[in-house]
Protein backbone atom coordinates (compact mmCIF):
# COMPACT_ATOMS: atom_id res chain seq x y z
CA UNK A 1 0.00 0.00 0.00
CA UNK A 2 1.18 3.52 -0.92
CA UNK A 3 0.56 6.99 0.84
CA UNK A 4 1.31 10.04 0.39
CA UNK A 5 2.16 12.97 2.76
CA UNK A 6 1.62 16.65 2.13
CA UNK A 7 3.57 18.68 4.18
CA UNK A 8 3.38 22.59 4.33
CA UNK A 9 3.64 25.65 6.69
CA UNK A 10 1.41 26.91 8.81
CA UNK A 11 -0.22 30.11 8.12
CA UNK A 12 1.03 31.42 10.36
CA UNK A 13 4.32 31.19 9.34
CA UNK A 14 6.59 33.46 7.24
CA UNK A 15 7.33 31.39 4.15
CA UNK A 16 10.04 33.19 2.33
CA UNK A 17 10.37 30.81 -0.42
CA UNK A 18 6.85 31.00 -1.28
CA UNK A 19 7.28 34.45 -1.56
CA UNK A 20 10.02 34.72 -3.97
CA UNK A 21 8.10 32.33 -6.00
CA UNK A 22 5.03 34.84 -6.20
CA UNK A 23 7.33 37.53 -6.95
CA UNK A 24 8.48 36.02 -9.90
CA UNK A 25 5.27 34.75 -11.06
CA UNK A 26 3.99 38.31 -10.93
CA UNK A 27 7.60 39.83 -12.58
CA UNK A 28 6.27 37.08 -15.12
CA UNK A 29 2.96 38.85 -15.66
CA UNK A 30 0.58 36.81 -13.79
CA UNK A 31 -1.00 39.53 -12.08
CA UNK A 32 -3.72 37.07 -10.54
CA UNK A 33 -1.35 35.34 -8.36
CA UNK A 34 -2.08 36.33 -4.91
CA UNK A 35 -0.03 34.04 -2.67
CA UNK A 36 2.33 31.34 -2.78
CA UNK A 37 2.81 28.54 -0.48
CA UNK A 38 5.87 25.80 -0.74
CA UNK A 39 5.93 22.62 1.01
CA UNK A 40 7.24 18.71 1.22
CA UNK A 41 5.78 15.91 -0.52
CA UNK A 42 6.47 12.14 0.83
CA UNK A 43 5.21 8.72 -1.23
CA UNK A 44 5.93 6.03 1.11
CA UNK A 45 5.08 2.07 0.07
CA UNK A 46 4.13 -0.16 2.89
CA UNK A 47 4.14 -3.93 3.35
CA UNK A 48 0.74 -5.30 4.67
CA UNK A 49 -3.09 -4.64 3.31
CA UNK A 50 -4.97 -2.52 6.22
CA UNK A 51 -5.82 0.56 5.51
CA UNK A 52 -6.40 1.44 9.11
CA UNK A 53 -3.07 0.34 10.22
CA UNK A 54 -1.39 2.25 7.15
CA UNK A 55 -2.85 5.68 7.94
CA UNK A 56 -1.88 5.23 11.52
CA UNK A 57 1.46 3.96 10.74
CA UNK A 58 2.01 6.84 8.13
CA UNK A 59 0.68 9.77 10.70
CA UNK A 60 3.38 8.25 13.53
CA UNK A 61 6.04 8.75 10.86
CA UNK A 62 4.88 12.37 9.97
CA UNK A 63 4.66 13.51 13.34
CA UNK A 64 7.75 12.04 14.45
CA UNK A 65 10.34 12.48 11.39
CA UNK A 66 8.13 14.23 8.16
CA UNK A 67 6.70 17.13 9.63
CA UNK A 68 7.81 19.66 12.18
CA UNK A 69 4.52 19.76 13.96
CA UNK A 70 5.42 23.31 15.39
CA UNK A 71 5.83 25.51 12.31
CA UNK A 72 4.19 22.74 9.68
CA UNK A 73 1.08 20.77 9.48
CA UNK A 74 0.54 17.95 7.56
CA UNK A 75 -2.02 15.50 5.74
CA UNK A 76 -2.08 12.12 4.93
CA UNK A 77 -3.70 10.35 1.81
CA UNK A 78 -3.78 6.96 0.95
CA UNK A 79 -3.57 5.23 -2.39
CA UNK A 80 -5.78 2.63 -2.53
CA UNK A 81 -5.53 0.39 -6.05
Amino acid sequence: MRARVYVTLKPSVFDPQGRVVADALLSLGYEDVKDVRQGKFFEVELDGGDPATAEARVTEMAEKLLANPVIESYRVELLRS
